[in-house]
């Protein structure tokens, strides 16, 4: 349904916005973060609403997940996403199988992704220390506010990174261009942990592991 939601929104957004690029962003943001809130508040008692494997290894790092539950949520997080663009390409009567060649590199765009990961992340975790029932409004937040301040328009997610170069759509991304995106976005997840252990000192036994959250 993520993934669903960031590939047609912004194909209705590109549809819709007579050509305005502004225009199809706001309402491909506007998309995401609702539906994040949405996710993240149902299927938070469920499974931790894991979304992100750059997430999912901040929390195996942590050990507040095994490694080979970690290994497992990476897998279906990565097929989830792949099967929410082919769903979102067939409501749109769009070709179902199809590669990006939407060009998104250079140093300012891996430097947005490191940052967009960073602060989804620290987002996270300080936010579960403070209110953890909250969490769900503070990453559609953050991601609605990070699509708009950087210049990659924050995917901050490399399941969500990969299923997007399968869509040559407004979200898109060349498959050429993933690996750079992925590495940077665990850099800066793993950043936020390093950050967040010297800003807040080491998890309370107060603290509840189980309610996790991730996001885009």
């Amino acid at each position: 349904m993520l993934l669903a939601t960031v590939i047609g929104s912004g194909v209705m957004g590109e549809a819709l916005s007579g050509g305005n690029v502004a225009v199809a962003l706001l309402a491909n943001t506007l998309a995401t973060g609702a539906i994040l809130v949405v996710l993240i508040t149902m299927l938070g008692p469920v499974s931790g609403a894991h979304f992100n494997p750059a997430v999912t290894t901040v929390f195996a790092v942590r050990r507040d997940i095994e490694l080979p539950a970690a290994a497992a949520y990476i897998l279906a997080q990565t097929a989830g996403a792949i099967a929410g663009v082919l769903l979102a390409h067939a409501m749109f009567d769009l070709p179902i199988l199809q590669l990006s060649q939407k060009v998104r590199s250079g140093w300012g765009q891996a430097l947005s992704e490191w940052v967009a990961a960073f602060g989804l992340v620290a987002t996270i975790l300080l936010t579960l220390r403070s209110r953890p029932e909250a969490v769900a409004t503070s990453v559609g937040l953050y991601i609605t506010a990070a699509y708009w301040f950087t210049a990659s328009t924050s995917f901050a997610n490399p399941a969500v990174t990969l299923a997007r170069a399968f869509s040559d759509t407004f979200a898109g991304i060349r498959l050429m261009d993933v690996p750079v995106f992925v590495v940077v976005q665990v850099a800066g997840a793993l950043s936020a942990l390093a950050f967040v252990f010297m800003l807040a000192g080491a998890r309370q036994p107060s603290e509840r592991p189980g309610v996790t959250s991730p996001a885009e």
